[in-house]
């Protein structure tokens, strides 16, 4: 007797995951171009608010959490994917992401270390209590606002943990290995060369291999990004950061006009 009302939840809920999942894109190689390219502008674009335009690191941080806030709830509310909206919140992110880590590095005085370990904690305590509330971090999970929250600032934190990184082992002051903006994105890129053997020739788990690429890419964004803008006698092609940023922001336009954007069936992703 209750057989047809359990299979009837069961039908709801497959729905309403599909239709939550939906508004993130399928992981393609045309969304790890366009999450590059977005890290990059992050980098940019937030140097550029902060240094550039001498606001620092305090108020550049104001303006892109009320920016980040902003974008999230729209993404939150909007019943599809819609990728314009989907990129500009991964965009804000990345903003919030740079001056968050140079205002922990510089201002607070962590330095590269310090702040490296601080926001790797942040990231480890929100994919944490994201775990312990709905018992899972895949893309499966999302089907209601606070999840997407918990997405969302994982999302934030891995942006910011990968300005960290990139200024940590590219960086020659505070506390940084001095490797270079060059070795630097050459390290990262060869980070993710190995995650994708990992992905085509084992059975680790996907959802890690996500998470992991994903953190990836920003520090190898926040590299490009800085060798893009850096003066020359620190290893940069020292062109303008507002420059550089329109042509990132040109580029991703592009990228998102031309590259196929469909949303993620329930299980493609994770």
């Amino acid at each position: 007797m209750n057989k047809v009302p359990v299979l009837s939840h069961s039908i709801q809920s497959h729905s309403v995951l599909r239709n939550a999942v939906s508004k993130v894109p399928e992981i393609t190689l045309g969304f790890w171009i366009l999450k590059i390219a977005a890290t990059t502008l992050g980098e940019t674009g937030g140097d550029w608010v902060t240094m550039s335009l001498n606001l620092g690191y305090v108020v550049g941080t104001l303006i892109f959490t009320v920016l980040f806030i902003a974008l999230v709830a729209a993404q939150v509310r909007s019943p599809r994917f819609h990728p314009t909206l989907y990129w500009a919140t991964i965009v804000g992110t990345t903003t919030l992401g740079t001056t968050i880590a140079d205002l922990a590095d510089r201002s607070v005085g962590l330095g590269y270390p310090g702040g490296v370990a601080l926001v790797a904690s942040l990231l480890v305590i929100s994919l944490a209590v994201w775990h312990r509330s709905e018992g899972t971090v895949s893309f499966r999970s999302i089907v209601k606002p606070r999840v997407e929250w918990f997405y969302w600032c994982t999302i934030l934190f891995s942006q910011t943990l990968g300005t960290a990184l990139g200024d940590f082992l590219a960086g020659t002051d505070r506390g940084g290995l001095g490797l270079g903006y060059e070795n630097g994105a050459l390290i990262f890129g060869a980070g993710l060369v190995i995650v994708a053997a990992l992905y085509y020739w084992t059975s680790v788990s996907r959802t890690l291999l996500f998470w992991v690429a994903f953190i990836l890419t920003r520090p190898l964004g926040a590299t490009l990004g800085d060798f893009l803008d850096k003066p020359i006698a620190q290893g940069g092609l020292n062109l303008s950061r507002l420059y550089a940023s329109v042509v990132l922001l040109a580029f991703m336009v592009l990228c998102v006009k031309m590259i196929p954007q469909r949303p993620a069936a329930a299980g493609s992703i994770g």
